[in-house]
């Protein structure tokens, strides 16, 4: 896979280089699945066989909405939940790389595309004092009902069969940039920062002048490998990452060129 080091940004009305960071969030910002860690709730915490059995792929939303109600019919509330969340670690020098963009966030936009919930994410980055560090979080829109059991749904419909049915994080990301676009802000660098197969299909839709960050060891490396191999490699450049210092030290090399 290539490493390559470019200094590309966009340049906007006033002449300052800008940056789009792209962040997945579970074994990406933090470093479990925000959707199984919520099982610690559950009593004795874990899940029935039927219900853990009853996954389909492609269809991971519904199934969480089936955890959520199973934890909501056995009384656990929104403080047990938010609690429990908010325990949950970042991945290894990710505190020094969302402090060392919040502390620049005039070269860089940072979104998170995530397949988690608004719920979820939100109370992870608050508790953190970090959710000042991104624009915007794109993920499932999810809410405590009137009974207080929480609720998930579909972040949007798409037509990519590539994709799980509720999230195509190559349309959100282009409409993100359309959207940007009709504001008169063009980047000619987006890095993406994922580690899981949902996060193959936006990396398709990078340039070559664009960099993608796949975790090592993880699912998007080895999808990104396996294009490689079958002649049919990503267009972007590929940095593999280990611990978010990694990262952080690819964009100080773009700040100080």
């Amino acid at each position: 896979m290539v490493c390559q080091y470019r200094k590309i940004g966009a340049v906007l009305a006033s002449g300052t280089m800008k940056f789009l960071l792209v962040f997945d969030f579970d074994h990406t910002i933090i470093d479990e699945n925000s959707d199984t860690w919520i099982v610690k709730c559950a009593p004795e915490r874990k899940l029935p066989n039927g219900l853990r059995n009853s996954y389909q792929p492609g269809h991971w939303t519904e199934y969480m909405g089936r955890v959520f109600v199973y934890l909501g019919d056995n009384g656990v509330k929104e403080d047990e939940m938010k609690r429990t969340m908010t325990t949950i670690p970042f991945t290894a020098g990710m505190i020094d790389l969302l402090g060392f963009i919040g502390e620049n966030k005039e070269l860089f936009d940072c979104i998170i595309v995530s397949d988690s919930n608004t719920v979820f994410i939100d109370w992870i980055l608050k508790a953190a004092d970090f959710h000042k560090v991104f624009d915007e979080v794109f993920t499932n829109p999810a809410a405590f009902s009137s009974t207080g059991y929480l609720t998930v749904q579909h972040f949007h419909a798409h037509h990519c069969t590539k994709c799980p049915k509720n999230l195509c994080k190559r349309k959100v990301l282009k409409e993100f940039l359309d959207k940007q676009l009709e504001r008169g802000v063009s980047y000619t660098q987006i890095i993406y920062i994922g580690d899981g197969g949902n996060d193959l299909c936006p990396v398709t839709f990078l340039k070559k002048n664009d960099i993608a960050m796949p975790r090592q060891g993880y699912t998007l490396e080895k999808r990104i490998s396996q294009l490689a191999q079958s002649l049919s490699p990503v267009q972007c450049s590929v940095l593999v990452w280990s611990s978010a210092i990694d990262i952080m030290s690819y964009l100080k090399s773009l700040i100080k060129e």
